[in-house]
């Protein structure tokens, strides 16, 4: 028995049908949307991360736990959401897999638990943490690094756990959709006026579920991957965008100083027109990120081998339109 929480997120959606493809048996936690897994033959239990009696009740008999649940913010501001959901649900979630036996937990952080300064030297698991307490730091960034706090300290009272930190994850089944899924069906609909300076790596949903299995069977307990794939600049996103849907892409490109300056603005609009604002000062900080993130450790131990963006990119634009999000 495989227990996925958060099932119905990008991951969850793309890793349950691996597992089903495996043959495996797979109980979803979810907590209201459940269309990234209708219609697969997965049992689905509403359970709430925060709450430790419902989540212990929602592992009895698993195997394995593979803990997505968690809240994504791009504020400053949302340090009690995040920490509910990221820091205390995943030490709900630990302490639930010790007490039902669970033999073994993956457990999903995120490339933004890590320290990204110094930006010239090249990223890789060794790099330190940023602290929990420093409020320099997005909450969401102290939250991920605090839930693999809360990990390690299972894995000393006796669970088996690895932990991975995927950089900004696209692909297929995006239903809610995501942040970055968001993005590129506003670029194609036209609505993105002007584009930021900056860049990101983006891996493949489908690259970072491999390797997830192959950590499940044979990962030593207490290890961390670092699943990395293809550094981008906003401007190459947006005109591989257009080469692979036909359309223009913004001729605009603002710098990030200017557009930071701008951000409480583009918040309020979003509030007011009830959508979600093009960017904030916390993903503007992201795209300034380390150009440099090694995933060595998970191509020698997990025969990590991510594939191109743009395979990536021409599936997720494909699934998109099949699914009316290009409307």
């Amino acid at each position: 028995m495989v227990v996925i929480t958060g099932i119905s997120g990008l991951v969850g959606g793309n890793l349950a049908r691996a597992l089903l493809a495996q043959g495996r048996q797979v109980r979803g936690i979810i907590h209201q949307d459940r269309r990234a897994v209708e219609g697969l033959d997965v049992e689905l239990v509403q359970a709430d991360v925060r709450d430790l009696t419902s989540i212990r009740k929602a592992l009895e008999g698993a195997d394995v736990v593979y803990h997505l649940a968690a809240s994504i913010s791009l504020a400053m501001d949302s340090w009690p959401e995040v920490e509910a959901v990221n820091v205390q649900g995943t030490r709900n979630v630990v302490d639930a897999c010790l007490q039902c036996g669970v033999g073994r937990l993956v457990h999903f952080s995120s490339i933004h638990a890590l320290d990204q300064e110094p930006l010239d030297v090249p990223l890789d698991e060794s790099r330190p943490r940023v602290a929990s307490s420093d409020n320099k730091y997005p909450p969401y960034d102290r939250s991920k690094a605090a839930g693999e706090e809360e990990v390690r300290r299972g894995i000393t009272r006796g669970l088996q756990a690895i932990i991975l930190n995927p950089t900004a994850i696209v692909g297929p089944y995006d239903y809610y959709p995501s942040y970055f899924g968001w993005a590129i069906t506003a670029l194609v609909k036209g609505r993105v006026p002007a584009l930021v300076e900056g860049g990101f790596d983006w891996v493949d949903v489908r690259d970072v579920v491999q390797a997830a299995l192959r950590a499940e069977r044979s990962a030593p307990s207490g290890t961390s991957y670092l699943l990395s794939g293809n550094w981008h600049s906003v401007r190459q996103v947006a005109e591989l965008v257009g080469e692979l849907t036909g359309t223009h892409s913004p001729r605009l490109s603002v710098p990030i100083g200017v557009a930071y300056q701008a951000a409480p603005f583009m918040a309020w609009l979003a509030r007011f027109n009830g959508s979600r604002p093009i960017y904030t000062r916390v993903s503007l900080r992201a795209l300034r990120s380390n150009h440099q993130i090694s995933h060595a450790r998970a191509a020698r131990d997990l025969d990590y081998r991510p594939r191109t963006f743009k395979e990536t990119l021409a599936d997720t634009l494909d699934w998109f339109s099949k699914n009316g999000y290009l409307d």
